[in-house]
């Protein structure tokens, strides 16, 4: 377990939580219902988690390793284990990359598309896109009636 004290320690600890509880959120919907969305606007449940996946291999692949980050295209197909296997290992993935690092690297600026930023605000975006993705998660489970896994918070 990471130690809080280190901004690196602590966002592995909630790195971990954050697993497990979207990880539970994901296997609360039936697999029956991975293609549900509740407005044509939205993504499907299988899509939003996707979508997750494909961010959190784009941020920690392309600003926190020395890899030449390549957009994946996932079958749409994918089963629910797939999908939950695959979170699972993009989770861990990501959770490597940055136990990997020096703490002082969190303070070097990088290019991003909405300007310079240090690596410790992409970290605090990994974990912020998580969380928007998961709250809408959520709702889609309680559309549906289902009680949604009691929250994790660090």
């Amino acid at each position: 377990m990471a130690q809080q004290s280190t901004v690196k320690g602590a966002f592995l600890e909630k790195w971990s939580n954050s697993k497990e509880y979207l990880v539970e959120i994901a296997q609360s919907m039936p697999e029956e219902l991975y293609n549900y969305r509740p407005t044509e606007r939205e993504m499907t449940f299988k899509g939003q988690l996707l979508h997750v996946i494909g961010n959190m291999k784009w941020l920690s692949t392309s600003y926190f390793s020395n890899e030449k980050f390549e957009r994946e295209t996932y079958d749409p197909n994918l089963t629910k284990q797939q999908v939950l296997e695959l979170l699972e290992a993009t989770f861990d993935e990501v959770y490597q990359r940055i136990e990997s690092i020096s703490e002082s690297e969190l303070s070097v600026e990088v290019d991003f598309f909405a300007g310079k930023k240090s690596k410790l605000q992409i970290l605090n975006l990994l974990q912020d896109h998580v969380t928007h993705h998961r709250g809408q998660l959520i709702v889609y489970i309680n559309m549906k009636g289902i009680k949604p896994p009691r929250y994790v918070g660090w």
